[in-house]
């Protein structure tokens, strides 16, 4: 099967426009009006400029190792550069100055969010306690002896404390999304039949379905805009690596472990981790066009899983290792809204849509509230103009 792992994050920006009053004319009819508009349209483009060139000067002071702050909370230029860094992992290209910079202030923009988003876990007091951190951390380095760890973390430029504070953002994250939205979406029997009747072709299957989840490793490095691929963070450098870590987790799987929890924590692809891996439905033709992949499933009963099989890019080159997971199969045939899978089926994806719909709109108000000063974004203007 053909390794295409999908990676676009991108950042918007939005700017608050300033309110102005609008003189009204005197009821007598005089030009007491056009006096007074005048001089105010020039005071207005007066203060306006000096904030435009002069922009120090109407913003606090802040040391040139701070990039940003979020409502007084300084971000630190280290913090960026460390990312970046992790970012271009063992990539021997490098970006050009615009590219680097694009980069950096989409980085910048994901750590801003992340402190919003922070700060308003901790007012909810839904920050991820040092012992619940430690648990992750303990879980990471299960795989590995303390050598190979730190070897680990070198190699992505960062230290434990850079990997404790990544780990304790995204399960707070995780926290506040489930209490702030998915606790509170309720998609209805009526939200259902309303959606299987205007897709109903899209149940009625031409060949066998086949419901897969994978668990995948890699010795890919992510790209630039893509700072993380799983809830713990936890990439393989090299194909050494991306054995150990994928025969640990087959190990894990026969224990008994969750295969759901497992692909959130550690499998390298970003599109189907937060998913507990779900790829959703793959056609048997599909399948049938990666022999080893099919003979594989075909071996294997719903609810069981697949012995490591190596992943390919399009050169049929080895790129890193899978794990597939059988959730159901399906014969051809139309299926009908009273069948359970169909309910679960959409329900599903119902849910997933309103769930990132009320995010980026939970975000969006979360920013209106915040107090940002960008000061990178500044200074690539300002050089970026000359």
């Amino acid at each position: 099967m053909n390794a295409t792992i999908i990676l676009n994050r991108l950042a918007s920006a939005t700017a608050a426009l300033p309110r102005r009053q609008v003189l009204q004319p005197l009821s007598n009819g005089n030009s007491l009006y056009q006096a007074v508009k005048f001089p105010q349209k020039i005071a207005f483009l007066g203060v306006a400029a000096l904030c435009f060139v002069g922009v120090a000067g109407c913003r606090r002071s802040h040391g040139p190792d701070v990039v940003a702050t979020v409502n007084g909370k300084p971000i630190m230029r280290s913090e960026v550069e460390q990312l970046y860094q992790s970012n271009l992992g063992e990539s021997h290209q490098q970006p050009s100055k615009e590219q680097a910079d694009n980069v950096r202030l989409n980085v910048l923009r994901n750590l801003i969010d992340e402190e919003i988003l922070m700060e308003r876990a901790a007012q909810l007091n839904l920050v991820d306690s040092d012992e619940e951190v430690d648990n992750q951390i303990n879980e990471l380095k299960a795989p590995f002896t303390q050598e190979e760890f730190n070897k680990r973390l070198a190699d992505s430029h960062r230290t434990l404390d850079d990997l404790k504070r990544q780990i304790r953002r995204a399960k707070t994250e995780e926290k506040l999304f489930n209490k702030e939205i998915n606790s509170k979406i309720n998609i209805s029997d009526g939200d259902i039949s309303a959606y299987y009747n205007a897709h109903k072709s899209e149940f009625n299957l031409i060949e066998p379905m086949y419901h897969l989840a994978q668990i995948m490793v890699t010795s890919i490095p992510l790209p630039p805009q893509q700072q993380t691929v799983n809830l713990q963070n936890s990439k393989a450098t090299n194909d050494a690596e991306a054995k150990k870590k994928i025969e640990t987790l087959h190990n894990r799987l026969e224990s008994g472990e969750d295969f759901g929890l497992l692909a959130q924590n550690f499998s390298e692809r970003p599109d189907t981790s937060s998913n507990g891996g779900d790829m959703g439905f793959v056609s048997e033709s599909q399948l049938r066009s990666s022999p080893d992949v099919y003979t594989a499933i075909g071996k294997i009963k719903t609810g069981q899983i697949t012995e490591i099989m190596p992943v390919f890019d399009n050169q049929h080159r080895t790129v890193g290792y899978q794990i597939l997971k059988l959730i159901d199969r399906q014969a051809a045939g139309q299926r009908e809204l009273n069948d359970p899978r169909v309910q679960q089926t959409i329900r599903g994806q119902l849910r997933d849509a309103r769930s990132q719909l009320l995010r980026n709109a939970y975000l969006e108000m979360l920013r209106d509230e915040a107090r940002v000063e960008n000061f990178f974004a500044e200074d690539v203007f300002k050089n970026g103009a000359q």
